[in-house]
């Protein structure tokens, strides 16, 4: 269970990151979820920065967790 919670917040880190990179040179155009949401177009740099902090929460959540 403690490694399926690391890979959860691993996969939410990476998306704010990669959709940070998107914002910011263009790259991982395809890779990025939050640039296909529609509603969230306007506030995505907001939104990956949201992500990134909550993949580092649920990274960190996840060593607290007994086997």
């Amino acid at each position: 269970m403690k490694k399926i919670v690391e890979t959860i917040g691993f996969l939410v880190f990476a998306q704010g990151v990669g959709g940070l990179l998107y914002e910011w040179t263009g790259w991982f155009r395809l890779w990025t979820v939050v640039r296909h949401i529609d509603f969230l177009s306007d506030r995505m740099l907001f939104v990956n920065i949201v992500l990134i902090v909550t993949g580092t929460a649920v990274m960190i959540a996840a060593d607290s967790i007994k086997n």
